[in-house]
């Protein structure tokens, strides 16, 4: 979660065990593996799931009661609450048919959730969305696509409010810092990219490249660091050696791209997270694992030499 108290996982079985860290509870009644989640403390103790069971459920945190639940006609790919924790978005995935569709709730209105009718559903024609991020105050949401473009979404109107396209291939994930001036998107490219964001412009600041294809990438919230994680396919992995695979997370300096550490341990990394007590990050991976490290007290003291 954003305060970095609480880590939420999502997997495609239905197994979960824990190991080192206590496991507070799960959410059950999904039908099939859950894609996304994300979760807001500040006024709703609220989380919100996407699913592969073609569904979007609100969840009471600390209950596990789910709330409400919008069905869709394909599987929901990236979900997310806007800063008040009032709206929230999802995406859609282009599949059997179906158009892929950025939807829009306003948890205040009870309507919307009864009728399963969002206030504003955005239709995306020429590629679907594979991972987005609320931006400053709720105003729009930054999705990334397959085809490599950023759109910024107004969350009023559906207009888009700025493109770029920084990569080439697609999008795997998208990040923001803390303060959500800056976000971090990572590609099947094999570079992750530092931007600028604001209501109005996307304006690339730098990037790192290095293969194979960057899964995600997230920001440090105390260091002018970033940190990527990763790995060649999987269809792959039977036929080249595992230091050809590259499932490491790297951390680079994010000003001077340069790399200064890696860690191992992961077969394929799904999803990085810098958040949680601002003293570790944690990874997912294609292993079913999910690790949480604690960085070394030199990791503090490290000042890159230019």
């Amino acid at each position: 979660n954003r305060e970095g108290d609480l880590l939420f996982s999502v997997t495609k079985d239905k197994v979960s065990d824990n190991l080192h860290h206590k496991r507070l509870g799960t959410y059950n009644g999904l039908t099939c593996g859950c894609v996304d989640v994300d979760c807001i403390l500040s006024k709703r103790s609220n989380v919100l799931t996407g699913s592969a069971d073609n569904s979007c459920r609100l969840w009471d945190c600390e209950t596990g009661k789910q709330l409400a639940l919008l069905k869709t006609n394909s599987a929901v790919r990236m979900c997310g609450f806007d800063s008040s924790g009032n709206i929230i978005m999802f995406s859609t995935d282009k599949q059997m048919g179906y158009q892929c569709f950025l939807n829009y709730f306003d948890l205040r209105d009870p309507q919307q959730i009864e009728d399963n009718q969002p206030y504003l559903s955005v239709p995306c024609n020429e590629s679907k969305i594979t991972s987005a991020v609320w931006g400053p105050l709720g105003e729009f949401v930054i999705a990334g696509h397959e085809n490599g473009e950023m759109n910024q979404y107004c969350a009023k109107s559906g207009e888009i409010l700025k493109t770029t396209k920084e990569h080439t291939k697609q999008i795997n994930d998208i990040q923001t810092s803390v303060d959500l001036t800056m976000l971090i998107s990572a590609s099947k490219d094999c570079t992750a990219k530092v931007c600028v964001e604001s209501p109005v412009c996307l304006t690339s600041q730098t990037s790192n490249t290095s293969k194979p294809s960057r899964q995600s990438a997230a920001i440090s919230p105390i260091m002018d660091h970033v940190v990527m994680g990763g790995g060649q396919e999987v269809m792959e992995v039977t036929t080249t050696s595992t230091r050809i695979g590259k499932f490491e997370a790297r951390f680079f300096h994010a000003a001077f791209e340069e790399e200064f550490g890696r860690v191992k341990g992961h077969f394929g990394t799904h999803k990085l997270s810098c958040i949680c007590f601002l003293i570790t990050y944690s990874s997912g991976g294609e292993d079913g694992y999910v690790r949480i490290h604690y960085f070394d007290p030199q990791y503090f003291d490290f000042e890159l030499e230019v």
